[in-house]
């Protein structure tokens, strides 16, 4: 109740807080009443970014986690590409739809653990390695991405090999990289050459600390279970 009490409290009213680290706080609420806040405990993050016009907020917010555990271990703040995480995701979700037959959800979204998955399988990129921008594009769109990989999907789920485009899998890379680009396979990175699986190395994030909590009630607490959600691809 706390919690959305406080919730109700910073949507209701419109205030201006500036500090520095250590500094003491005080925020002024329409009534008068005056709380002061002091910084126990702050955690770095990068820069807020914008993921446009796409449904791929489960990559930027879990990117944006991991650029932080990257500091917290490292003291270095480096900029993760979120759009490689999505370009190395989406053929996993159509492998998914294609053996589904077609039978499950396919779209933008996702959940935290598709971009440790990712990582796990692919490694990183610093976004100077791949932003997914083309063209002088300042800004993602990906309007018409899902519905070019669906229509292929579809097509190949419906006709199987008398498909327009059997290969699915090459057809779907080649809609990938004309969206977000091709991957390169190796980068640079302050003066240094990488994979993508050596930069991950790099980077000393070990995917095995993290694990994803929520708190459905329809299994007992603290148990393993698969997330009944459509995101959960």
């Amino acid at each position: 109740m706390k919690k959305i009490l406080l919730a109700l409290l910073l949507l209701t009213f419109t205030y201006n807080i500036t500090a520095q680290e250590d500094q003491v706080v005080e925020v002024n609420l329409p009534n008068q009443t005056t709380y002061q806040f002091s910084t126990l405990i702050d955690i770095e993050a990068s820069a807020v970014k914008s993921q446009g016009n796409t449904g791929t907020c489960w990559s930027f917010s879990t990117s944006s986690f991991l650029e932080s555990e990257i500091f917290r271990e490292s003291g270095e703040m480096i900029d993760l590409s979120e759009m490689y995480i999505v370009r190395q995701t989406y053929p996993i979700k159509a492998w998914n739809y294609v053996m589904r037959q077609g039978k499950i959800q396919f779209s933008e979204g996702g959940l935290a653990h598709d971009v440790i998955n990712a990582v796990n399988q692919y490694g990183l990129m610093p976004e100077s390695a791949y932003s997914g921008l083309l063209n002088g594009s300042k800004k993602h769109n990906h309007k018409t991405l899902v519905p070019e990989l669906k229509k292929v999907l579809d097509a190949y789920v419906k006709n199987d090999k008398n498909a327009k485009q059997p290969n699915w899998k090459k057809a779907v890379d080649s809609i990938l990289n004309v969206h977000l680009g091709e991957v390169p396979e190796t980068f640079m990175y302050n003066g240094i050459t990488y994979t993508p699986e050596s930069f991950f190395k790099m980077t000393k994030v070990n995917t095995e600390d993290y694990a994803t909590l929520t708190s459905f009630t329809h299994y007992p607490y603290y148990s393993k279970f698969v997330l009944n959600i459509p995101d959960n691809f």
